[in-house]
């Protein structure tokens, strides 16, 4: 194998400059084929990454070069391979189609639809490796991508252009949180896009029911890597999704996108790397399962205003077993992400929902992408929560505990109905503030904790219906002013009042 023009990058290259193209017009022969991959001898200037045509109709992709022989992972078993067949360069990489009109479509990794509305109408083919914005042409994550989750918008924020990771065992709700997330984008101009690997037909098929009776569909695009798919195309899925991405932030435009989840992405890499005979490294994994992660989440961001001012924000997720974050892929993702939100298993089946760990999660953007309104209300609700949980293990020796500490026990049960929240319901901003407002200034203190959260809920209602113009004027300026405040105190007085009257004792 010579080693001229054997760089991907200089290919790359060649296929976004939309020149023509010289490359020898090379025909090979299949020499060996088996579960996905085969092998061809004869193209001896073929180059790493390159889309190969086999004479049965078929497609691959190179991914191994040997001194005599290429390795090749086919893009769809359907179409079969067989020895001695013919297969011949096209001197292109790997594309995925990208356009505004891919909203609303569910479509497999290499871009084909599978919801059964016809053919997809691209804008543009783009490659899905190409290299990413540096240093200079990005922007400070500065401005709040809001979950509507209160656990997380308040403790944990999330800025446009982070990379924030969701980590837990399976069943803790990783899934429905970044669900409840795309539906919580509904009107903000964020363009989802939800990226499912090894999971199962029917759980797409919810989903896509659930983002459609929710009108979430419309700015919403799946990409289906499903359990039933080869290695290739789960490896492949969430680099195609992350193109779409790209083609939206390149327009100025604001994206969240989901990767979920890659644990099972690490594995169909592994699952591909030894199926290519390569040497495999600590629990077989092959020595560049760091790379593909990182290259991967290294294309989220935010760009300076000078290129456009887009952004994505990546929502990795990442499967434990029994809540060990200490494991090799969780671990490698905990240091290319921005942060991580753990969820905890005895949370969850304590009836805490969304059960997150708050002494193990962080964001490490903090609180510069948080709004100064959320900044005022929840300054000292994460130590509040952490003198919780401290004084709440202590408690459970039997020891009779001081007033000071039974009223910090009081005070963080309260704080967690606040943050506990229904499935598929999300909260806005100015609702939240109002929430930790109540809690701050000690509206609760006298209520049945079973009741905390309906006063809450139903103050914020009356809030945004009897005083709109103080509601949507926060909505707008993110801020909480003394006038503001003064009206909180008051509508909660109010509300109180009424509320006693229609429930008397």
């Amino acid at each position: 194998m010579t080693t001229q023009n054997t760089d991907l990058i200089s290919l790359l290259e060649k296929a976004l400059s939309q020149q023509p193209q010289d490359y020898p017009q090379e025909v090979g022969t299949v020499i060996k084929v088996g579960d996905g991959i085969c092998k061809i001898f004869g193209l001896n200037n073929a180059v790493l990454g390159e889309i190969i045509e086999f004479e049965s109709g078929g497609k691959g992709i190179i991914l191994d070069l040997d001194e005599d022989f290429v390795s090749v992972a086919l893009l769809e078993e359907a179409n079969r391979v067989l020895e001695q067949d013919t297969a011949m360069r096209t001197g292109k990489v790997f594309s995925i189609p990208v356009g505004d009109k891919l909203q609303g479509r569910v479509i497999s990794a290499i871009g084909k639809p599978l919801d059964g509305f016809g053919p997809i109408h691209a804008d543009k083919q783009l490659p899905i490796e190409h290299s990413i914005p540096g240093i200079i042409d990005r922007s400070l994550v500065n401005q709040s991508l809001e979950t509507g989750i209160t656990a997380i918008d308040s403790l944990f924020p999330i800025g446009r252009g982070q990379r924030e990771l969701f980590i837990g065992d399976r069943g803790t709700g990783k899934t429905s949180l970044v669900i409840d997330t795309i539906l919580h984008q509904k009107n903000s101009g964020v363009i989802c896009i939800y990226v499912s690997i090894g999971h199962k037909q029917a759980n797409i098929a919810r989903l896509t029911h659930l983002l459609e009776k929710n009108d979430a569909l419309d700015y919403t695009i799946i990409v289906d890597a499903n359990a039933k798919e080869t290695p290739l195309n789960q490896y492949l899925a969430p680099y195609s999704g992350c193109t779409i991405g790209e083609y939206f932030m390149n327009q100025g435009k604001d994206v969240l996108i989901v990767y979920d989840d890659l644990s099972k992405h690490a594995i169909a890499y592994r699952e591909l790397s030894l199926l290519l005979k390569r040497p495999p490294g600590r629990e077989a994994y092959p020595g560049d399962i760091f790379y593909i992660h990182s290259r991967l989440l290294e294309r989220a961001g935010k760009l300076s205003l000078a290129h456009g001012g887009g952004s994505i924000t990546a929502l990795p997720i990442i499967q434990t077993q029994e809540d060990d974050i200490s494991g090799y892929i969780p671990t490698n993702l905990i240091s290319i992400t921005d942060g991580q939100i753990i969820l905890d298993t005895n949370l969850f089946n304590g009836g805490i929902q969304p059960a997150v760990n708050v002494g193990l999660s962080v964001s490490r953007v903090g609180k510069v992408a948080q709004t100064k309104a959320m900044r005022e209300v929840s300054g000292s609700l994460k130590l509040e929560l952490a003198q919780y949980y401290e004084l709440l293990a202590f408690s459970q020796f039997g020891s009779e505990l001081d007033k000071s500490s039974q009223k910090a026990l009081d005070r963080g049960r309260r704080a967690i109905e606040i943050l506990k929240q229904p499935e598929h319901e999300t909260y806005s901003f100015v609702d939240q503030v109002i929430f930790l407002f109540l809690l701050k200034e000690h509206y609760l203190n006298k209520l049945e904790i079973d009741k905390i959260k309906d006063f809450v809920v139903q103050l914020a209602s009356y809030i945004q219906g009897a005083y709109n113009e103080t509601y949507s004027e926060i909505l707008k300026t993110k801020e909480l002013s003394q006038a503001n405040i003064a009206l909180f105190k008051k509508a909660a007085d109010e509300f109180s009042v009424l509320r006693a009257n229609k429930n008397p004792v």
